[in-house]
């Protein structure tokens, strides 16, 4: 299964995939953003696109494909932490590998404006950082329905949310086999 743990920047994505791939033992935590350092750093200066990796069909197309050959080849669970709530792009991954029959789990972790700030702030990304710049389209996309397991984050320990998250895991698992 897909574990895909979605979330505006300083949600907890990162920390509760770590946690989860820690508890479930057979996982493997797969981060989508490499793939955009690597278009980074290979592709010439007048192709680039600067301001958001995940505009570049490429990006797309290639943690499709990479998330694919993952899923078919390795045995245990994959967690991906990744902040995706252009809901087109959403769907060229996520919706592609759900309708070819790849198991995926999405949660998206919500929390309010501020407190994605503090959070921000605490891992020393300022107010004007490019991760601040994001929130409002974030939490906007999130109030918008189209993505399922919204968990709110604000009043909420990792545990309480990694356990949370394994509940739902099994449920889905009891209910499939």
């Amino acid at each position: 299964m897909i574990i895909w743990i979605n979330g505006a920047f300083g949600s907890g994505k990162t920390t509760i995939a770590t946690m989860l791939h820690e508890q479930l033992g057979n996982s493997y935590l797969y981060d989508p953003e490499n793939v955009g350092y690597y278009l980074w750093q290979n592709e010439p200066e007048e192709i680039k696109i600067r301001e958001d990796f995940q505009k570049e069909p490429l990006w797309r197309e290639f943690n499709y494909l990479m998330l694919k050959n993952i899923y078919e080849k390795f045995s245990g669970d994959i967690i991906v932490p990744m902040t995706l709530v252009n809901y087109d792009y959403y769907h060229e991954i996520v919706g592609r590998l759900e309708c070819e029959g790849v198991k995926i789990k999405h949660f998206a972790l919500k929390a309010s404006k501020q407190t994605l700030l503090n959070r921000l702030e605490k891992r020393g990304d300022g107010a004007d950082s490019w991760a601040a710049a994001q929130i409002d389209r974030c939490i906007t996309a999130f109030k918008s329905g189209k993505f399922d397991g919204i968990i709110d984050t604000d009043e909420k320990s990792p545990e309480q949310i990694m356990t949370y998250i394994l509940e739902k895991i099994n449920e889905r698992n009891t209910h499939t086999s």
